[in-house]
């Protein structure tokens, strides 16, 4: 035993709150914006906004331009590099900021846990604006302490300058990079985000069926002869398929996700065979059973092999890894139905449609946009099924992002009080 401890001591453990990023190509900025995306420019913005000498900045852009800062290290709080001036040697030159506390990562999560878009963005290295504006994430004016060994004393000075600058496009490419500067890695958070979905999957599923019917071994036993007494009645069909044990991975046993997936899919044809004597796979197409592979599994990609699974059924289909994840949701609110709703624009005929509008007004809702089968406000959505059922959806303010949320309902009401927690 002490010595499987040493050996398991002796195993170097890697640590991604430490990360290194080799030195950047040089690379022009062609429309003055040195980022690409929004929160890139948000750091630059922290720095621009702050900066007492625009003249610096512009010096410290130009270097960044042409390569002058080393290779960059991100620790919790700090960025640190070694960037070349006039002089032979490079100054030592760093970036400060505050970490996030304990409630900073607690709003965050909550907040990244409660939404599957925001879930496949930050999958898909994309920070979503509703997350920014709940945390603080990003720096504000003044929260960028740089600091340097050159001996000129401007705020910032231009190696400063341009260390902030490169560092701009190392969070354009990984926006982890953002979470390690304020305090977490992306393994913690990765494990956080699975713990959170797998607490909320849990809360969600239905109370625990009634005990089976039993009888007494002694009774099925008797040796008096006295007779057996009659087998007790079939037990009744579930009203679903259970869940499959867990699978913890060991050396030479089958991966554990294939596992998953065996035992998921055989429960669920032998539980449609048993109720209905048909196969449900049969009709389905490619990308359709795809998506019902990927919904079948909890954890909504969030792990290295839901991850892996996710990638290979949206690669093999020709799809991005966030549009099986939008399918997945619509697969978990209405089945193949709320796919169907989710990828198809119809025009239903006068009715059920037409009334939908002042139903919404005389419950006190915003006025809602029509389209087709769709009724759009600014960040909610109602569909109407071909079922006559309506589907709810939800997005960022103007963005035009739906994700499907909540239950369908025949009553477009209804279905809103249920996004609206009313």
């Amino acid at each position: 035993m002490n010595r499987a401890r040493a050996v398991r001591a002796a195993v170097p453990r890697h640590d991604d709150r430490r990360r290194s990023f080799p030195q950047v190509a040089p690379r022009a900025a062609p429309d003055g914006r040195f980022a690409a995306t929004w929160w890139g420019n948000a750091w630059v913005e922290a720095l621009e906004d702050t900066a007492l000498d625009p003249a610096r900045l512009a010096r410290g852009k130009a270097y960044a331009g042409r390569g002058h800062v080393d290779a960059i290290t991100v620790t919790p709080g700090r960025v640190v590099a070694y960037v070349h001036g006039s002089r032979p040697r490079p100054y030592r030159t760093e970036i400060r900021m505050r970490t996030l506390g304990d409630d900073g990562w607690e709003e965050f999560l909550d907040g990244a846990a409660a939404r599957p878009d925001h879930i496949a963005a930050l999958l898909d290295k994309d920070v979503p604006h509703a997350l920014e504006a709940v945390t603080g994430l990003l720096p504000a004016p003044g929260d960028l302490v740089p600091d340097c060994s050159c001996p000129d004393d401007g705020y910032p000075c231009k190696h400063a300058a341009a260390l902030c600058y490169q560092a701009a496009r190392l969070l354009d490419e990984d926006p982890f990079v953002l979470f390690l500067m304020r305090g977490r890695g992306e393994q913690e958070l990765l494990a956080e985000l699975t713990r959170r979905n797998a607490a909320r999957s849990a809360a969600e599923t239905d109370a625990a069926a009634p005990p089976m019917p039993t009888v007494p071994a002694l009774t099925a036993l008797d040796a008096a002869g006295a007779g057996l007494p009659p087998l007790p009645a079939p037990l009744p069909l579930p009203d679903r398929p259970g869940r499959p044990a867990v699978f913890p991975p060991a050396p030479a046993a089958p991966d554990p996700l294939a596992l998953d997936l065996l035992a998921t899919e055989a429960a669920a044809r032998a539980h449609a065979f048993l109720t209905t004597g048909l196969d449900p796979v049969a009709a389905l197409t490619p990308w359709q059973d795809a998506v019902r592979l990927a919904a079948a599994h909890p954890g909504s990609g969030l792990t290295a092999s839901t991850r892996a699974l996710y990638r290979g059924l949206a690669h093999a289909l020709d799809r991005t890894p966030t549009d099986l994840a939008r399918a997945v949701a619509a697969w978990r609110q209405g089945g193949a139905e709320g796919l169907a709703v989710l990828e198809e624009a119809w025009d239903p005929p006068a009715g059920p449609f037409d009334r939908a509008r002042p139903a919404l007004l005389a419950a006190g809702l915003p006025a809602f946009r029509p389209w087709r089968n769709r009724l759009s406000a600014s960040s909610l959505q109602l569909r109407l099924g071909r079922d006559g059922l309506w589907y709810g959806y939800e997005s960022d303010a103007d963005r035009e992002d739906w994700w499907p949320r909540g239950h369908p309902d025949p009553d477009p009401v209804g279905t809103l009080d249920g996004l609206l927690g009313r």
